[in-house]
């Protein structure tokens, strides 16, 4: 699947064009399949989450 360009100002286009990517991105899956994508997506959102109020502690730190 195509990479999503997404503009600076993040318009209800946007919002619109990642829902369309998401839904053909699940549209065929099982229920188990769905629970797994969400489940993993979910994983990587808190590991990214971690990783940015890590750099923001360091950088507070730092002051």
């Amino acid at each position: 699947m195509e990479a999503l360009v997404i503009s600076p100002d993040f318009t209800i286009e946007d919002i619109h064009k990642i829902r369309e990517q998401n839904y053909e991105r699940i549209k065929d899956m099982t229920v188990a399949e769905k629970v797994a994508y969400y489940n993993n997506s979910g994983k990587e959102a808190e590991k990214e989450i971690e990783r940015r109020r890590a750099l923001k502690r360091k950088a507070v730190a730092s002051m």
